[in-house]
């Protein structure tokens, strides 16, 4: 029951997510709750992030807090680039390629070392916060973190619980079976179908 409410809330997620969805008015709803709401109304960002939530499942022990914290850390430092006015090149690219390189991380069900999962994350976390820091149009700065943060530790969470959920069915931990690693695979389609703009 636990695993089909997980399901369900990915589900959501993905359905709330979209490319061109509005982002809410800091005016109007709060700068927490702007930057909250950023990375879920964005299918990119969605995709990413419970991707990274999945892998570190997969990769389990140390991973499972070390490889999503690390992603956190590293997209404060991409959102403090931003507001020092320092420029970053590729950013779009760099967040499509992120949906499609660990998504397919997933799908071929890659073993690494905790750091080098950590890095890998935190290198692709650096352009997602920069991107974030780019659309803080009025929001206070110190609410729209502290809101996109906990927007992102959201969305790990829900990879992590699905890659929990399905080890569970996979009969052990580390795995995330057939299901996840189709999962990631459809995960870096639609990162491909994103960046062809036919999503």
């Amino acid at each position: 029951m636990k695993f089909a409410r997980l399901l369900a809330l990915a589900g959501a997620g993905l359905a709330v997510a979209s490319p061109a969805a509005a982002h809410l008015d800091p005016a109007a709803h709060g700068s927490v709750a702007a930057g909250f709401t950023h990375p879920l109304f964005g299918l990119d960002h969605v995709l990413a992030m419970v991707a990274v939530g999945l892998w570190a499942a997969m990769l389990g022990g140390r991973a499972v807090a070390a490889v999503p914290a690390a992603f956190v850390g590293a997209m404060v430092v991409g959102f403090g680039l931003a507001m020092a006015g320092l420029w970053l090149p590729f950013v779009e690219p760099m967040i499509l390629a992120s949906v499609v390189l660990i998504g397919l991380l997933v799908a071929i069900a890659a073993r690494v070392p905790v750091a080098g999962g950590a890095a890998i994350v935190g290198v692709f976390a650096l352009f997602h916060g920069f991107a974030h820091g780019g659309e803080l149009g009025a929001a206070a700065p110190g609410g729209y973190l502290a809101g996109f943060v906990l927007g992102t530790a959201l969305l790990h969470a829900v990879g992590i619980g699905l890659g929990l959920g399905l080890a569970r069915l996979a009969g052990g931990a580390g795995s995330v079976g057939t299901l996840g690693r189709a999962l990631g695979a459809g995960t870096a389609m639609l990162g491909l179908g994103l960046g062809a703009g036919v999503i």
